[in-house]
C-alpha cells in the first residue's frame, strides 16, 4: 500500500513517471508501465527485504546499483533499468539461481506459469557456463499433509517464511542452516499445519512448494481459470477456480484488497473435493430414496405444500441473494405464510437490524487497516471468519492499531491484545451495556478495554452474530457506537461476523420473520426457534429447508429431532446427504459455489458475484429456475427464468439496491453505500456517501418502509464477568481480575463455539479429513483440580437428559466456573446440550485412561 505522501515526478528510462513520495521505486515503475523483474518482492508480505537482487536498477547520483523494491522514490530521481551494468547484474543473478536449479520444467507443476521461467527467458544470459553436477535432495519432502516442498528448486526468496512469520504469525516456517546450506523447513521437521498455510504455494515464485491436491493433475495449457467467490464461510474470499474437463482441480486466490487481501484459508482452498463426494446429491429424490425427474419432484413439492393451509414455514441457510428472494416470495406470496427465517437461532427485531445497517455506523473491511483501536466482541475470527483474523493482525503489525478482545472464551487474537475482558456465557448484553457506560463515563471509571476505545479516534468493532442472540444486546451495540462517535468519524463503525455465509444478503433479500426485501416492514411471522416449537405443537405442519441442516447446525438438537419427526411434509434442498435429508419427503439437490450463478452480500454490505465455473453433476439444475418453477406450480408467476431476471427483480424490490446493474457488481463487488447517487430516496438522508466523503456526508439510515492459537500469555489486563455472580461488566482499570466463587457441585456453565474444522466441509474432503476435530471439554485449571480431571481424560457431559462424550482440555485462560465445547462435531455435537441459552452441565469421568 502506497504511503500518503505528496506527488512527485521521476524519470525512468527517459520517461517521466508520476509517483508518490515514499513509495517504492518498483511500484512507481509498474504504474508507469515499466517492467522490472523480481522474485522476493510481494507487497502483501509487508516491508520489502531486497533478498533476491533481481530488481537491481541504476540511479543517477548513486554509484552502486540499487534494489528497486526497497528504494523509496524522491522528487527528480532519474532511473535506468536497461543499461549494460543493469543487464550484466540481472544476467548474473539468473545464472547464479540456475546453478543448482533442476531442469525439470517438463514435469514441474509450476511449468508454464513460473516466474523463474519467464525471467530466465527475458533477463537471463541464455546460456550457462557451469558444467558441474547440480545438488540433489530428496524429492518431494512432505512439509505438511497438504503441501510438498522440492528443496532443490527453492531459490530462497523468503516469501513463504515471511508469510509464516509476518502474516499468519504462526512462526512455523524457518530458514535453517546458513550460507549455501540454507533451506526452508520447520523446527525439528514437524509438520507445518496451520489454517492458512496453503497460501505459500500461491506466493512461491518457483515450483518449490506445491499442493498435493493439484500435483501432476493438470498443465497450464489445458486448464481454464474462472473467477468467483468462496461461500464456505462469511469471509466470502475472491477465488479463481482452476478448471479442467469442466471439473475444479484447484482453488487459488484472486486479489481483492477490499475483501481478502489476496489470502485464502485452507478450508476454502482445499474444500473443493466435496463437489464430487460420494455423499453428493445429484438429482431429486422422494421419500425412501426413490429417484425422480424434475417435473415429478416439483409437482410432488407443490402438491405437498398446497395442503398446508398456510401452516408452512421455511428456513434459508446456504443460499444466494436471488435464491433467498425467491424463497421468501414463494412462502409469502404463493403460500400466504410469514414464518420464514435465515438465522440458526434467535436474533434482534427488524427495527434493530435496520439501525445496525445504517451506513453511518457500518464499517468496511478496509476500515480495519486504518483503525486506531479494534474491539473483537463475542467471536474468534480465526474460526468464524478466518481472513479477518489476518486483517486484524496486519492492522496491529503495520499500523499500530490497538486491539482489545471481549469474549466468553479465549481467542487466537488474545496474544496481541492491549486488554482482554472475559464475560460469562449469556452475559454479553450486560457486558456491552457496561462497556458503553464506561466509555462515556468519567475518566476515573475507565477500564482497560473502555480506556483504549475512549482514547482512539477511529474505532472498529468486530462482533459475532451470537452476541445478538441475547435480548437487548444488539441495541446496546448502538450505544457503544454512540459512545465512540462512529457516526461522526469516517473509517469507524460496526462489522458483524454472522454465523452463516450469506446472512446479511438473506436478511436484505427478505428472509426474516418480520421484514421483507430491503428490511421493509411486513406482517410478523415466526422465527427459527418459534418455527421449531410450532412444529412440535402442530401449529406448523409443513417445512421447507433451503441449504439448512438443523440437526447438525442449530442449537438444541433433541428439540429439532422432535420437530422434524412431527413435521407432516418436509422439503430439503441440500448439497449432500445428512441426517436431515433422511427425514425429508422430497430432497432437491443444491449447486456448489463453483456451479452457482448469483450474488451474495459480504458482512460489510458488498454485493459480490458468484459465477458458474464447473459443470453440474448428474441432474442438478439451477436453483433459481427450480424455485421459479415451483412458485409457478403453486400459482405464482414471478417472471423469473434465469439469474439476470432474478437479479433485476431483487434490485427492484430492495430499495437500497435500486439501480445496481450486474456490470456494477463486476469482479470486485460493490457496496451500495459507496455509490454515487446513494441519495435520500434510498437511504433516508441527504448524504451521498461515496468513498472519500466526509463524516457529515455519510449516508443516513435505511428507510423503514421496506485452533486457537497457541495458549500463549501476554501481560494484557483482563477483566471478567464471572458465572454464578452478579455480572460485573468491566472491572476498574486498577482493580485485579475477579476470582469467582467456585460452585459447590460438579456443574459448569457451558458455552459453545464454532470450530473452523468442525462440519461436513472437512469430513467430505479427503485432503482435510485429518483435521476433523474430536470433541473437547475446555476447562480451567481450578475446575480441573476441583473435579479431579486431567488432560485427555474422557468425560460425559450431560444436561437435561442429553449427553456428549468429550476429552478434557485444560486451558489456563478459561475462566473458572465455565466450560466450552465445539458445535457441529460429528458424533459429539455440543448443540445437543443447548436448550435456549447458556446451560449448566454435569461432568462425569468415564475412565482414568487418557483419550
Amino acid at each position: 500500500m502506497s504511503p500518503g505522501g505528496r506527488e512527485v515526478t521521476i524519470t525512468i528510462d527517459g520517461r517521466e513517471v508520476p509517483a508518490v513520495e515514499g513509495e517504492m521505486l518498483h511500484d512507481a515503475a509498474r504504474k508507469g508501465d515499466v517492467e522490472i523483474p523480481y522474485f522476493c518482492y510481494e507487497p502483501k508480505l509487508g516491508d520489502p527485504v531486497g533478498a533476491c537482487r533481481m530488481c537491481l536498477v541504476e540511479i543517477e547520483g548513486i554509484p552502486k546499483l540499487q534494489t528497486s523494491c526497497s528504494t523509496p522514490v524522491r522528487e527528480g530521481m532519474v532511473v535506468h533499468t536497461r543499461t549494460e551494468q543493469v543487464k550484466e547484474a540481472q544476467n548474473s543473478v539468473v545464472e547464479f539461481l540456475l546453478v543448482n536449479h533442476p531442469l525439470d520444467c517438463p514435469v514441474c507443476d509450476k511449468g508454464g506459469e513460473c516466474p523463474l521461467q519467464d525471467i530466465s527467458y527475458g533477463w537471463g544470459p541464455g546460456k550457462s557456463r557451469v558444467i558441474d553436477e547440480k545438488r540433489h535432495f530428496e524429492k518431494p519432502i512432505e512439509l505438511s499433509p497438504l503441501v510438498a516442498i522440492d528443496r532443490e528448486r527453492c531459490i530462497l526468496c523468503y516469501r513463504c517464511v515471511r508469510f509464516s512469520q509476518e502474516v499468519s504469525e504462526d512462526a512455523q516456517l524457518q530458514l535453517l542452516d546458513r550460507g549455501d546450506r540454507t533451506y526452508v523447513g520447520t523446527f525439528d521437521d514437524r509438520p507445518y499445519v496451520a489454517p492458512f498455510h496453503g497460501n505459500i504455494t500461491d506466493i512461491c515464485p518457483v515450483g518449490a512448494l506445491t499442493n498435493y491436491t493439484y500435483r501432476f493433475r493438470a498443465r497450464p495449457w489445458d486448464i481454464e481459470h474462472a473467477g468467483s467467490v468462496c461461500t464456505i464461510c462469511p469471509s466470502q474470499c475472491n477465488v479463481s477456480f482452476t478448471v479442467r474437463d469442466e471439473k475444479v482441480k484447484r482453488v487459488i486466490s484472486r486479489d481483492n484488497h477490499e475483501v481478502d487481501d489476496g489470502w485464502l484459508c485452507d478450508r476454502g482452498r482445499y474444500g473443493f473435493e466435496m463437489f464430487d463426494a460420494p455423499e453428493r446429491i445429484t438429482g431429486p429424490r422422494l421419500k425412501g430414496g426413490a429417484e425422480a425427474g424434475w417435473e415429478q419432484a416439483v409437482e410432488a413439492v407443490a402438491e405437498g405444500l398446497r395442503g398446508a393451509g398456510g401452516k408452512v414455514a421455511a428456513i434459508a441457510g446456504d443460499a444466494s441473494n436471488e435464491e433467498g428472494f425467491l424463497l421468501q416470495r414463494l412462502l409469502r406470496d404463493a403460500l400466504g405464510s410469514g414464518d420464514l427465517d435465515s438465522r440458526p437461532s434467535r436474533g434482534p427485531k427488524a427495527e434493530v437490524l435496520r439501525r445496525l445497517a445504517e451506513p453511518s455506523v457500518s464499517a468496511k473491511v478496509r476500515d480495519i487497516d486504518e483503525a486506531d483501536a479494534i474491539l473483537v466482541l463475542g467471536t474468534d475470527p480465526l474460526h468464524s471468519s478466518p481472513i479477518l483474523d489476518l486483517r486484524v493482525r496486519k492492522a496491529i503489525r503495520r499500523n499500530g492499531a490497538k486491539l482489545v478482545v471481549a469474549t466468553e472464551r479465549p481467542t487466537a487474537l488474545d496474544g496481541g491484545a492491549e486488554a482482554i475482558a472475559r464475560y460469562a456465557p449469556g452475559q454479553a448484553a450486560h457486558f456491552v451495556s457496561e462497556l458503553a457506560s464506561a466509555i462515556g463515563g468519567a475518566e476515573n471509571v475507565a477500564t482497560p478495554v473502555a480506556g483504549t476505545l475512549r482514547d482512539a479516534e477511529k474505532v472498529v468493532v468486530i462482533w459475532g452474530e451470537r452476541v445478538a442472540r441475547e435480548e437487548g444486546s444488539a441495541e446496546v451495540l448502538l450505544d457503544v457506537a454512540k459512545a465512540t462517535d462512529m457516526a461522526g468519524t469516517d473509517g469507524a463503525g460496526l462489522l458483524e461476523i454472522p454465523d452463516t455465509t450469506n446472512a446479511r444478503g438473506l436478511r436484505e433479500a427478505g428472509c426474516l420473520p418480520d421484514a421483507g426485501p430491503g428490511l421493509a416492514e411486513t406482517a410478523a411471522g415466526r422465527s427459527t426457534e418459534e418455527i421449531r416449537q410450532a412444529l412440535i405443537d402442530g401449529e406448523v405442519t409443513h417445512l421447507v429447508l433451503f441449504g439448512a441442516d438443523p440437526l447438525r447446525d442449530f442449537p438444541d438438537t433433541p428439540a429439532w429431532e422432535e420437530a422434524l419427526t412431527a413435521c407432516d411434509f418436509l422439503v430439503s434442498f441440500s448439497m449432500h446427504e445428512n441426517a436431515t435429508t433422511a427425514k425429508a419427503d422430497v430432497v432437491l439437490p443444491l449447486e456448489t459455489h463453483a456451479e452457482k450463478d448469483g450474488t451474495v452480500t459480504h458482512p460489510d454490505g458488498r454485493l459480490q458475484r458468484v459465477r458458474p465455473s464447473a459443470s453440474r453433476p448428474g441432474f442438478v439444475q439451477s436453483n433459481i429456475v427450480v424455485l421459479a418453477e415451483l412458485a409457478k406450480a403453486l400459482g405464482l408467476d414471478t417472471g423469473i427464468d434465469s439469474q439476470p431476471t432474478a437479479f433485476a427483480a431483487l434490485t427492484d424490490a430492495v430499495s437500497f439496491y435500486n439501480g445496481i446493474e450486474e456490470a456494477d457488481v463486476g469482479g470486485r463487488g460493490i457496496r451500495w453505500q459507496d455509490r454515487e447517487g446513494s441519495t435520500s430516496d434510498r437511504t433516508g438522508s441527504e448524504g451521498s456517501g461515496p468513498e472519500g466523503s466526509t463524516a457529515s456526508e455519510r449516508p443516513g439510515p435505511i428507510e423503514t418502509s421496506d485452533g486457537d492459537a497457541a495458549d500463549t500469555e501476554r501481560d494484557a489486563p483482563i477483566s471478567m464477568v464471572q458465572p454464578d455472580q452478579t455480572p460485573r461488566g468491566v472491572a476498574s482499570a486498577d482493580s485485579p481480575s475477579v476470582t469467582p466463587d467456585l460452585p459447590g457441585d460438579d456443574s459448569l456453565l457451558l458455552g459453545t463455539y464454532r470450530d473452523l474444522w468442525a462440519g461436513p466441509i472437512t469430513e467430505l474432503n479427503p485432503p482435510l479429513k485429518f483435521l476433523t476435530p474430536h470433541q473437547r471439554l475446555e476447562i480451567s485449571p481450578q475446575d480441573a483440580q476441583r473435579l479431579d480431571l486431567k488432560n485427555g481424560e474422557a468425560v460425559r457431559v450431560s444436561q437435561n437428559g442429553s449427553a456428549v462424550t468429550a476429552a478434557v482440555l485444560i486451558k489456563e485462560r478459561v475462566s473458572p466456573g465455565t466450560a466450552f465445547m465445539a458445535e457441529g462435531v460429528a458424533g459429539a455435537n455440543a448443540n445437543a446440550l443447548l436448550n435456549g441459552g447458556p446451560v449448566k452441565v454435569q461432568i462425569e469421568k468415564l475412565s482414568e485412561t487418557r483419550a
